[in-house]
């Protein structure tokens, strides 16, 4: 991002970037960036096209059009899905486009065998904005708090993370909370962290297969109702389950052979403090327990697929044999 950063300081541009991953926070924070470097407060010169019937020819009509009054044109484009799919005339066209305009594309994931990929690398600047490292968002977190001239202690920052997960609005939204709550008060206490800060709900599934391991089977159904009463659809519920025992199968087998929390967390593609969260959680449970349980989640994905059975009652029965005597 070194780059991309330089360019809007410097404001001197590529014609073409494409910004992707799943980290919506940098991705929403440096389309704002680009367009106020390039535009100001010049609306007249900017277009905007989003999802996967974006008009191609439109698009390059528009990229021909010399900017009205001003140096530069910009045009952003948004998960088009245009980096998945065959967007020939779209990638011939860059190299003649006018240096007067800026393509920048948003988008979820690419495909690096994409023809247009390839020439926008080529041509432009391409980085993926994926979730940030725990160092990372320590760092960014304790910014933020510098900058209202405020200081949180090491254990509620490690509760805070863990509490809230990694996703940047995520945090930022419940660090607002925070500070709201904490107003006249220089430090933030793990107290203020455990009062106001709601957990993300990956973090109420962790705890549903906490009392799954533990037999607290009405526990872990309450804790489900709570999701289905949150709107979440018993398909992701049924999903996030399925991810944390696959995650921790995967932590279970590295700890098996020897590797230590940093080491499992980079294989595993995870934070740390998540590393050793689950290198805990998994303690409850013997590999054989834990690959049992994977294939329980496919079945249970199966028989809703196939009409077998519906999936509110599905995800429900899966929680109910999890919570089981093993």
């Amino acid at each position: 991002m070194k780059i991309l950063n330089q360019d809007i300081k410097n404001r001197t541009f590529k014609k073409v970037y494409c910004l992707y991953g799943e980290e919506a926070f940098l991705k929403k924070s440096y389309k704002n960036q680009i367009r106020e470097a390039i535009l100001g407060d010049d609306a007249m010169n900017f277009q905007s096209f989003y999802g996967k019937e974006t008009d191609v020819s439109e698009v390059i009509s528009l990229a021909d059009t010399m900017p009205f009054f001003a140096e530069k044109r910009l045009i952003l484009i948004e998960n088009s899905g245009l980096f998945k799919k065959d967007a020939e005339p779209l990638a011939s066209y860059l190299p003649g486009m006018p240096d007067s305009t800026v393509l920048l594309f948003v988008e979820e994931q690419v495909d690096k065998r994409n023809k247009l990929y390839k020439k926008v690398k080529e041509l432009g600047y391409v980085t993926e904005l994926s979730r940030q490292p725990e160092a990372q968002l320590k760092a960014w977190i304790l910014r933020l708090l510098k900058q209202e001239n405020r200081q949180i202690s090491q254990a509620a920052m490690e509760l805070f993370l863990s509490s809230v997960g990694d996703d940047m609005e995520h945090i930022r939204t419940e660090l607002d909370k925070l500070l709201a709550y904490t107003e006249g008060r220089e430090g933030i206490l793990p107290a203020d962290v455990e009062a106001i800060c709601s957990v993300q709900i990956t973090g109420r599934i962790f705890d549903m297969i906490t009392d799954l391991a533990s037999g607290r089977q009405k526990a872990a159904l309450d804790k489900y109702y709570d999701l289905m009463a949150l709107k979440e659809p018993p398909m992701r519920i049924l999903f996030l389950i399925a991810r944390q025992f696959n995650q921790l199968l995967v932590v279970k087998e590295l700890a098996a052979s020897g590797k230590g929390k940093e080491e499992i967390a980079k294989k595993a593609g995870i934070q740390p403090f998540v590393a050793a969260k689950a290198m805990a959680q998994a303690r409850g449970y013997r590999l054989s327990e834990l690959r049992a349980c994977v294939e329980k989640c496919v079945e249970a994905e199966e028989a809703v697929k196939t009409g077998r059975l519906a999936d509110t009652l599905a995800v429900e029965l899966l929680i109910t044999e999890l919570s089981e005597k093993r």
